[in-house]
């Protein structure tokens, strides 16, 4: 199951995505973005992600280049950012890579 939406908030358009970004839903979400003309300060609320396959992860990084910025609250949608390179608004989390380090290192 796939949902997306954009809504449009006081600071700009959100598209908020829910569920798992992948094959023929993924490219709906880019015709969703792309459908009148590309919004400007585009923000792409990705914290209720399930799951990103390599057409979601292509979607993801043109939405980056056409100057999304993401946010991801939740540990799948971080590290799917912290994977891509994705730049995260109010980065919260530490990067994923870094919370298993701590966790290796725990006695």
């Amino acid at each position: 199951m796939f949902r997306a939406k954009i809504h449009q908030l006081e600071n700009g358009p959100t598209l908020k995505m829910e569920g798992r970004l992948v094959g023929d839903w993924a490219e709906q979400a880019r015709s969703l973005v792309m459908k009148d003309s590309v919004p400007k300060r585009l923000m792409v609320d990705l914290t209720e992600v399930t799951y990103v396959d390599s057409v979601g992860d292509q979607v993801l990084k043109w939405l980056e280049s056409i100057g999304a910025k993401f946010i991801a609250k939740g540990v799948y949608a971080a590290g799917t950012c912290e994977r891509l390179q994705l730049p995260v608004l109010g980065k919260r989390h530490a990067p994923v890579g870094l919370l298993w380090k701590a966790q290796d290192q725990k006695v």
